[in-house]
């Protein structure tokens, strides 16, 4: 080629996408080989995936940012994508040297003509469906370096021409369903660096052939049936022990992860030299001997787990000096001597729990409980003072509807110790294990079903519970769990698997559980196990212990670890002890004495302070019926909540509504919080007081935010939210704060949906919002939405009718037949999710008074583009990419939400399955059945202009709405009894 002609080629190749780039190369006759762009074409029909036109520019695949060398494979904005390397031929054919086709619900085999894609350098089909075997074609594929099918359904035997493929870098194929063993061949690939064969079905022994992987920096090979030699990262696969001494080499390691390697034992010793980590878990290793006091040369040193193993004498002082360690778990062990000074560090979680340290001295304020949890369990130990306990795992107290047992309060944040013990001793728990490299982990987690299912305690290693104090004998021990995490799907989100065993009293009574009892569809299906277990000690222990099987990657990174929702002993025989924490009062003569010389004072003081508490008693009566509730919300000092928001400093101010103001807090234990301290003078913020703390107390789902407690302490009535830092819906569509993609809108929605559904048909106690909108969804670090502000909420019967002269609600969202006539239905909140939905796919209010007439009001905009089939114009300009399936799905449930009569709304539930794809959309209707002509301007029928609001700077957690029910509308449409005074 002339060289004017090379110089014109690179010029036009630093113009990134540019048309003329493509038109230039096309007039130059450069284009992609006909046999690459049949099969590429082959490939994408077969997935139902067409080619995106911005690297498909006028019908040429290599074109656009296919060609732009700036645009690397790996770009999250480009998704999917090839990579085209024009330079063959003297610059005039294009082959393709990268492919993507990442988490995109790709479904069935991988089409043959993959195979003579030969000039791949990088594939990565992760995080599909993908079925059928791998074919031995792919042998073909010899320039290939990074190669990843991981997390699929691919199965049959891994083809040894794998080892054909010499220039391979990264090798991943874990969470498949492969059968026979690791191929011998993969010794063949010396430039191998990475290598992830986790959960991929594979058996048999580590090929000898793998010490010839002189470049391997990283294995990952957990919940495999094999044996051989120990890999640098290993988990729960039955390979033996002792470890290498040759590890100590590894002098520039920074992260050494070896759990659960059985038989042998072995010392601290060969990590002597290993100064450079950073990471170091050596979880149930049968380690012996001492931990030495190099470690306080090991400077970078930030997580260290060395539980479930033998090691004793002393914690060594010299851990003092590494500034960075966050982490130490050395739970288990037979460790012995005092505590350093240094346990009460803030920034430092611990686990001390089962070892033998001598705690005499040390300040009940620092690690309070851990003496009830060192071995032999020295509380209550020798006498039986208890027959029976249940305890509601990762929850409130909540009274089963079934049986009527009450399950205990296990709710806490476990923070720096990672152990609690309850205030009577009664019972314990304790949480062992790190997440290397995903440490901020969400402890609680909420589901969709029953009351008893709706949280549950997570760990990432080892839970344990103890019943303490019990009186001896033969106990049943009853476990319930439902898996809530990872959902059946017909996707790669429902490969996950979560895999641990069940200990009682040390005996192991479960292998590799699995309380996923579903692959097909999202019904979340409880467990119930009991067991037998003998007391003869006083205590009982009840053991949930992740081995490393299972996946630990889906459908999020940490998703693994015993997981439990309720926990429970009762007697196989008739109890002999009163079954009640013992008396804290002590009498003696001294105390008597001393009383009995400042009677006479006592008696003139309580004369005043009965005078005080009668005449406050009927300020506080209404508040003390309301809250005399089984399911009690946590109660915060005002103190502790000023402390937390620094005195309600303007700094850490939200924002504020019609009814208080809400700040940014930060608790001891480290939450952050949303304060909402509510204004009570006027009967309206007490009734939203009152309003919220019975309805989001009687409910929990992973799609409503999450009430930590309250205070209503002198005349102060504060509610504590979780803070979620992603602010209201409404600001991120409407405010340019977030810039959100298509999926993102999609999956809100779905979650929206979800709240809703839970709310009315799934939760025990019922309750219709009244206040569904856009400021009244919150979003979460990742973006999943939690319905909020519950203060104009009601309990809804469905036996009675309900009619009420005073409308809540904000214009735009509330239905016409509520507005106009106060009637009241369990489908009223179904048309307000409608209009939510429209906003989501349109990125723009409700009613818009800046633009035309017909695109005025979202409503009537949506209709008329339906009826002409144009649905494409409603979506949100700012979206480059969605999915033209999903989008009509949402329009099509939109409008179904907002027809006139209520009878002809779908229930959430159906919207949720309609969303999710497990039911067709219903046929939508001609645009009479809906309510497109009534409009927040149109006072002909009904006049709204006494109820508008200001709702700039309106926090999301008490967002302004137009009309608060009376007090005593509200108290009867609870049911509640309250007294007026006495």
């Amino acid at each position: 080629m002339p060289t004017y002609m090379l110089f014109t080629v690179w010029f036009l190749l630093c113009i990134p996408g540019s048309v003329h780039l493509v038109r230039a190369l096309n007039e130059m006759g450069v284009t992609i080989h006909p046999e690459e762009a049949e099969a590429l074409t082959s490939i994408l029909a077969a997935w139902n995936i067409q080619a995106p036109q911005e690297w498909n520019i006028s019908g040429e695949l290599c074109s656009g940012i296919a060609i732009n060398d700036i645009i690397i494979i790996d770009d999250q904005a480009h998704n999917p994508l090839i990579k085209c390397d024009c330079s063959f031929n003297e610059s005039t054919i294009c082959r393709i040297t990268a492919l993507k086709v990442y988490k995109l619900n790709v479904v069935g085999p991988i089409p043959p003509q993959l195979w003579t894609l030969t000039y791949l350098t990088n594939l990565n089909l992760a995080q599909n469906f993908l079925s059928g075997p791998l074919s031995p074609a792919i042998g073909k594929l010899v320039r290939m370096e990074w190669l990843t099918f991981g997390i699929n359904a691919l199965s049959g035997p891994f083809p040894k021409e794998i080892g054909l493929l010499k220039e391979l870098k990264s090798l991943s194929i874990g969470l498949n369903n492969f059968s026979g063993s690791i191929p011998a061949e993969i010794g063949n690939i010396k430039n191998l660096q990475k290598i992830y064969l986790s959960n991929s079905g594979l058996t048999g022994q580590i090929p000898s052939s793998f010490a010839s992987l002189v470049n391997l920096q990283e294995a990952l090979i957990t919940d495999l049936d094999i044996t051989g030699r120990i890999p640098e990262k290993i988990l729960g696969t039955g390979l033996s022990g002792p470890i290498p001494s040759s590890f100590s080499n590894l002098t520039s390691l920074g992260e050494l992860n070896l759990g659960d390697i059985s038989n042998g034992s072995s010392s601290l010793e060969f990590v002597k030299d290993m100064k450079s980590l950073t990471i170091l878990v050596l979880r149930n290793n049968n380690l012996t001997g001492t931990i030495p006091s190099s470690f306080g040369e090991y400077l970078s040193l930030q997580q260290v787990d060395l539980s479930f193993n033998k090691l004793h004498g002393p914690i060594p002082d010299s851990l003092f000096n590494l500034s960075q360690l966050t982490h130490l778990d050395v739970s288990y062990n037979d460790l012995a001597g005092t505590l350093p000074s240094w346990v009460s560090l803030p920034n430092l979680k611990l686990n001390l729990v089962a070892n033998n340290f001598d705690l005499e001295g040390l300040d009940k304020r620092v690690l309070p409980g851990l003496k009830c949890l060192q071995k032999n369990f020295p509380c209550n130990r020798g006498k039986g003072i208890y027959s029976d306990f249940s305890i509601k795992c990762g929850g409130p107290q909540i009274r089963s509807t079934i049986t009527g047992k009450v399950f205990e309060r296990e709710d806490e944040d476990l923070g720096s110790s990672s152990f609690f013990v309850n205030d009577v001793n009664r019972w314990a728990t304790s949480s062992v294990g790190l997440y290397a490299g995903n440490i901020n982990n969400i402890w609680v987690i909420n589901s969709l079903d029953g009351e008893l299912f709706q949280t549950a305690r997570r760990s990432s290693s080892s839970l344990r519970y103890y019943g303490l104090g019990l009186e001896n004998g033969g106990y049943t021990v009853q476990l319930q769990f439902a898996e809530i995490e990872i959902l059946g799907s017909k996707d790669w989100k429902g490969l996950g698997r979560r895999r641990f065993d069940i200990y009682i009293q040390g005996r192991l009574v479960e292998k590799d559980i699995d309380i996923r009892q579903t692959d097909d569809d999202t019904t979340v299906r409880p467990v119930q196990r009991e067991y037998k277990a003998d007391v003869m000690e006083n205590y009982l222990e009840v053991h949930l212990f992740w081995a490393g099987r299972g996946t630990f990657t889906v459908p999020t990174i940490g998703t693994c670890g015993p997981l439990i929702s309720t926990i429970s002993a009762k007697p196989d025989f008739i109890p002999t002890v009163s079954n009640r924490p013992p008396s804290k009062k002590k009498y003696r003569t001294g105390t008597v004495v001393g009383a009995s010389v400042g009677l006479g004072l006592l008696s003139i003081i309580a004369g005043v302070v009965i005078f005080i508490i009668r005449k406050s008693r009927k300020r506080y009566t209404d508040d003390a019926e309301l809250l005399n509730m089984d399911v009690k919300p946590y109660t915060f000092a005002y103190s502790e909540l000023k402390s937390a928001t620094e005195d309600f400093n303007l700094s850490n101010k939200l924002g504020e509504g019609g009814f208080g103001s809400v700040y940014k807090g930060n608790l001891a234990d480290g939450r952050e919080i949303a304060v909402k301290v509510l204004s009570v003078g006027s009967q309206h913020g007490k009734g939203q007081f009152t309003a919220e703390i019975i309805a989001i107390s009687s409910v929990m789902h992973r799609n409503l935010v999450k009430l930590y407690g309250c205070c209503y302490e002198g005349d102060h009535r504060v509610l504590v939210y979780e803070y979620l830092p992603n602010g209201s819906l409404d600001h991120a569509l409407f405010g340019g704060i977030l810039h959100l993609d298509w999926s993102t809108h999609f999956e809100i929605c779905i979650g929206v949906a979800r709240g809703l559904a839970y709310l009315h048909e799934e939760a025990s106690v019922r309750i219709v919002h009244r206040d569904v909108k856009a400021s009244n969804i919150l979003l979460d670090s990742k973006l999943h939405p939690k319905i909020s502000d519950f203060g104009l909420a009601r309990l809804y019967d469905e036996k009675k009718s309900h009619i009420s002269t005073r409308v809540a609600g904000t214009i735009g969202y509330v239905v016409p037949e509520y507005a106009m006539r106060g009637h009241l239905t369990e489908k009223t909140y179904v048309y307000a999710f409608g209009i939510v939905a429209l906003e989501l796919v349109s990125g723009r209010k409700n009613s818009d008074m800046n633009v035309g007439n017909e695109r005025k009001y979202l409503l009537e905009w949506a209709w008329n583009l339906h009826e002409n089939r144009r649905e494409v114009e409603l979506i949100d300009q700012a979206l480059t990419e969605f999915n033209m399936e999903e989008v009509k799905r949402v329009i099509g449930i939109a409008l179904l939400c907002t027809y006139s009569s209520h009878s002809l709304r779908p229930p959430m539930s159906k919207v949720v399955a309609m969303l999710s794809g497990d039911t067709e959309v219903s046929e939508v209707t001609s645009k009479l059945g809906c309510l497109t002509d009534w409009r927040s301007d149109d006072t002909s029928s009904y006049s709204f202009s006494a109820f508008q609001t200001k709702e700039t700077g309106v926090s999301a957690y008490n967002s302004m709405s137009f009309v608060m029910p009376s007090d005593n509308d509200f108290k009867q449409m609870l049911g509640v009894k309250i007294n007026e005074g006495r």
